[in-house]
């Protein structure tokens, strides 16, 4: 380009501008040739970890198009063979696999930092004919067996992550399979699909509106068995209309001279659509989306096992964000009222359930961003253990950075203190969700999907088989506006490889705009204009949609005509009894009646521990690193497993809970002799002094306890209540 001196404010900006426009139009060829590459692959995938195929899922009795792979850990990684698997489970939800593990700050990444050997469950683009959801739940379960049986002398069961979708997968892997997985992680999983608050949340009512799944069912017929993922990732880019129509180009554009690198890397992973069998999506939508079954218990396995979450045994930890669209924390949350009316109830479940709240990251963010892997995935991975450890009821984990005046920071790993801290149902129910009537609403619309799915399969179903063959079916897919913007400015279209000598050119003069000309100042006002009117846009749509679902479902005659329409207030869904459940907690209540004398100093030492502090009403780390420094002080063959230190925990718990006063007053059964006193006593200051000072009625506690074996004068005990 000849130089054309020092150019006006005009020049300056058209110059910048042109050559803006070239560079753009020559990423977006970069993004159309790396996708093309991309989905040739056999398998592809957006990992920037070295995988080693262990189990490929199409060899199965029941095959499907899932497959194990061992993350091979960096030169610079050391594994610690005694520490637990962790295995991430990515969503097969339209994009492709790997999106835990596209960072080196990941949910793979920190799970090797903290020194866990990590595996990592994938797919192929393509289903096995025929696959089922309880094939891929049958699949994930022998993943499970084999990571575990790989590892025989790690301190606890494989840790298992369900991202979006994968989540509620192996939740009802879990709830079948109770005796395989360790902790849980759910990380944006919608669990309770109904669930939201008004005025946000308008994905939720998209069903509805649509009249139900027949359009899925016709979607799945149109594409020869086959339903296309480039549909579900075009929802989830319909919700932000500002974002993808506008802001996610421009930003490229307006930052062209670096922003390619990162916007490569992400489209790579957005730009590859996998496919599902049109029976697998037709059961998800009916089931889920539309239907909301499986927090309810109506779902049963291919044996009619009833698929029921109150059979995990794991500690289930949910992480939520206020900023996901997708899966607000309602729908990551209301599982747990939809299973339980009391906090008692979760104990006598058994449940250790765990969540934070997120209070802005969005739902990709969840996975991908790399401050929340360093924060959040870093903290879970550095205290997994810890909460395998904490007996059954509901907290919420709070982590903070740790503070100057923090007590013992030496007991800290990292930057930040992670806490949980007990919360009960009340605490879910005040982050806000539906009333009966609006479930009425929901349970109508679903009633409604059944009726016009019945219809579409009587009526259009055979014609739109038999016109449709296997050619025209994948000519749809190629032309799905998805799959056409990438394709269309690859090197596939003859008008694009000019581009590239151009764009070469370009770099070679590059001009950028001053950052103060008053046209750029200009370009960005018009943008941010765009913006604001795109998202008053999407706001607007979505005011519509939820007064239309409102309106219509509201309706009592159409609640009359599915039969719904009683004209008394509805009854929340809930779960149903489970008698067999209920006998087996009460012969537990009962055996439990006869264990209050039962045990020595391990067990009386975990017992005071937990009485003195229940006042507090939380545990952090600290505690928990002193009391594995105490277990690591014991002799190898006298030293606790993690598995017997959880059951030792979860029982002096309970007994405390049964009748505390009985529990503490049979504390010197426990430890007849005086030296194995002070060892107790020893232990529990140390435990007890960890994580700071104690509230006055810790202290308290503390003094009776030491009273009680031997080192103070006994003086008559305050009396105090079962669940203090």
């Amino acid at each position: 380009m000849p130089d054309l001196g020092v150019p006006n404010p005009v020049q300056e900006y058209w110059i910048d501008a042109w050559q803006r426009g070239i560079l753009f139009l020559d990423v977006l060829r970069q993004r159309g040739n790396i996708a093309r590459a991309h989905n040739a692959r056999p398998a592809p995938n957006v990992l920037s970890f070295e995988p080693e195929l262990l189990l490929d899922g199409r060899t199965f009795d029941h095959p499907v198009n899932y497959g194990l792979v061992r993350i091979v850990p960096p030169p610079d990684t050391r594994i610690d063979p005694q520490k637990r698997p962790f295995i991430v489970v990515d969503p097969r939800a339209g994009h492709g696999p790997g999106i835990g593990g596209m960072k080196h700050d990941s949910e793979i990444g920190v799970a090797l930092q903290a020194g866990h050997p990590c595996y990592f469950v994938g797919f192929l683009p393509d289903p096995v004919p025929g696959q089922t959801v309880g094939d891929v739940c049958r699949a994930e379960a022998i993943f499970v067996e084999a990571v575990a049986a790989r590892h025989p002398d790690a301190e606890g069961k494989p840790v298992l992550i369900g991202n979006c979708q994968a989540g509620w997968q192996i939740m009802m892997m879990a709830a079948l399979r109770p005796d395989l997985p360790g902790p849980i992680l759910l990380a944006g999983t919608p669990l309770s699909y109904w669930a939201g608050v008004r005025g946000k949340n308008p994905l939720r009512y998209l069903g509805g509106v649509l009249g139900g799944t027949c359009w899925t069912a016709l979607a799945g017929d149109m594409g020869g068995g086959i339903f296309d993922g480039a549909h579900l990732i075009a929802n989830f880019e319909s919700m932000n209309l500002a974002n993808t129509v506008w802001q996610k180009p421009y930003n490229l554009y307006a930052k062209v001279d670096t922003e390619a690198p990162r916007f490569l890397e992400f489209e790579t992973w957005w730009g590859s659509p996998v496919l599902l069998e049109a029976g697998e999506m037709q059961w998800i939508a009916d089931n889920l989306f539309v239907g909301n079954r499986l927090a309810t218990g109506e779902l049963r396995s291919g044996d009619d096992t009833r698929i029921d979450l109150r059979n995990i045994r794991s500690p289930i930890i949910v992480f939520c964000s206020w900023g996901d669209d997708i899966t607000p924390p309602q729908q990551a949350l209301d599982w747990i009222t939809d299973l339980y009316a009391e906090d008692s109830e979760i104990v006598a479940a058994g449940q250790t359930i765990v969540y934070t709240l997120h209070q802005s990251i969005g739902h990709l963010g969840i996975f991908v961003s790399g401050k929340v892997a360093t924060k959040e995935h870093g903290e879970f991975a550095t205290c997994m253990d810890m909460i395998d450890l904490m007996p059954p009821g509901l907290y919420e984990a709070v982590i903070t950075e740790v503070a100057p005046d923090t007590g013992n920071p030496e007991l800290i790993q990292g930057r930040y203190l992670f806490r949980l801290e007990a919360r009960g149902l009340a605490d879910i129910r005040a982050l806000g969700g539906n009333d009966a009537a609006d479930d009425l609403r929901f349970a109508t619309a679903a009633r409604v999907s059944e009726i016009n799915l019945g219809l579409y399969r009587t009526l259009l179903a055979p014609a739109v088989r038999a016109t449709v063959t296997p050619e025209a079916a994948a000519a749809l897919r190629q032309l799905h506006p998805n799959r056409l913007r990438f394709a269309a400015f690859s090197d596939e279209n003859p008008l694009m490889p000019p581009v590239a000598a151009l764009a070469e050119t370009v770099r070679a003069t590059r001009r950028p705009v001053a950052p103060d000309n008053p046209l750029l100042a200009l370009e960005q006002a018009a943008s941010s204009w765009i913006s604001t009117w795109l998202h008053a846009c999407g706001t607007a749509r979505d005011i519509v949609t939820e007064h239309v679902f409102l309106t219509t479902y509201g309706s009592p005659l159409l609640q009359a005509l599915v039969g719904l329409g009683t004209g008394e207030q509805p009854e929340p869904r809930r779960i149903e009894r489970d008698l067999l459940r209920e006998a087996t907690e009460a012969r537990r209540d009962a055996d439990l009646a006869t264990r209050f004398e039962t045990g020595g100093p391990p067990e009386a030492a975990i017992r005071a521990l937990v009485y003195v502090r229940l006042p507090e009403h939380s545990a952090d780390e600290r505690g928990f690193s002193m009391l594995q420094a105490i277990r690591k002080e014991q002799p190898l063959d006298r030293r606790i497993s993690q598995a017997r230190l959880k059951e030792m925990l979860t029982e002096q718990f309970l007994l405390l809970r049964h009748d505390q006063e009985r529990a503490v007053r049979a504390l010197p059964a426990l430890v007849a002799e005086a030296a194995q006193r002070r060892a107790v006593l020893a232990a529990l200051r140390r435990l007890v002094a960890a994580t700071g000072t104690l509230s006055e009625e810790g202290k308290r506690r503390l003094a009776r306890i030491e009273t009680l074996l031997g080192t103070r004068e006994s003086s008559p005990p305050k009396q105090e209540t079962a669940n203090a």
